[in-house]
């Protein structure tokens, strides 16, 4: 694929890269995504429909289990329109406002998808550590309150990166790495000074993932200090039991992120199909694991899974 030279002042498209090193494999490569994006949106759009008709499941922990399900389903439609343009209709072109704004909100959906997990561990905190009081501190009125303020944290975060790169000169060869646009792919492509891109982005990883991964831990912690408190062994299995999917659902989506910034911070002179992949593992993998765990592990959707599945047993 070649390069779109570019100056100062005639910057108007990126080029999106596929995967040039698996060359006569692309096609199993967009073969293999497309079938991530269809278990992706299939299981999400399950777990939504589950959560509205289950009325059993019309309680806190469901709803914000419904939120991370709508942020995945942002996170798999956020890449899809440039990954097909680029690995099936060989259109690896894309403008620069459009790639400000995918960027946008890939990077608005991961930082929501963090809080929501922050709510959940919150919500599993409640549950084990003050369970009779779980339905006066956890009301739907809170439960809405805290998805808003989720939500309107990560764009107030996440809504000066376009305009702080859109304000700089690209004037080198503006060629991603990526078949879909992120800012730390970005933010190597200007000639001017980017420090303070640098800084605000580090100031945002801190405060949002640095905040929630820290208060996830602690809330685990308190988890822990009380199921080690319960008497019986089979008691406590049962309550810890709760959070399984929960943590996986943390790891899923921690792992992959914290990789992929010591990839891009630490490994920069590593083979440029390592940064692909990361970056595919980070935005691929919770998308895709969240419903299965969830259905697997919560007996309430697999109930109903069941029933769509095989019909109502006579």
């Amino acid at each position: 694929m070649g390069s779109f030279g570019t100056n100062i002042t005639g910057m108007t498209s990126f080029t999106l890269t596929g995967f040039p090193e698996m060359e006569g494999l692309e096609h199993w490569v967009a073969a293999l995504l497309l079938l991530l994006y269809a278990v992706s949106i299939l299981g999400n759009v399950l777990i939504l429909f589950i959560v509205k008709e289950e009325q059993s499941l019309h309680q806190p922990m469901y709803y914000f289990l419904s939120v991370l399900s709508v942020n995945d389903l942002g996170v798999s439609l956020s890449t899809l329109p440039t990954v097909l343009a680029t690995l099936c209709f060989r259109a690896p072109e894309a403008a620069l406002d459009a790639c400000l704004t995918q960027m946008f909100f890939i990077h608005f959906f991961s930082w929501t998808e963090s809080g929501v997990l922050l709510a959940m561990s919150f919500d599993r905190y409640v549950a084990i550590c003050n369970p009779l009081h779980y339905s006066t501190v956890l009301t739907d009125t809170r439960v809405a309150h805290m998805g808003i303020s989720i939500t309107l944290r990560s764009f107030c975060m996440v809504f000066p990166l376009p305009f702080l790169l859109k304000r700089l000169p690209f004037c080198k060869d503006t060629v991603l790495t990526h078949s879909y646009c992120l800012h730390p792919d970005l933010i190597r492509l200007p000639c001017g000074d980017t420090t303070i891109n640098s800084m605000y982005g580090l100031f945002i990883v801190i405060s949002a993932f640095g905040v929630d991964a820290v208060l996830i831990l602690l809330s685990y912690a308190l988890i822990l200090r009380s199921v080690l408190a319960i008497a019986s062994q089979e008691e406590r299995l049962k309550t810890f039991h709760t959070c399984v999917s929960h943590v996986c659902a943390v790891l899923i989506f921690y792992v992959p992120m914290v990789s992929v910034s010591m990839v891009h911070r630490f490994g920069k002179h590593a083979p440029e199909y390592i940064h692909k992949f990361m970056s595919l593992v980070y935005l691929f993998v919770p998308p895709v694991l969240n419903p299965i765990i969830y259905s697997v592990k919560t007996k309430e959707i697999r109930k109903r899974l069941h029933k769509m599945l095989l019909g109502p047993k006579h």
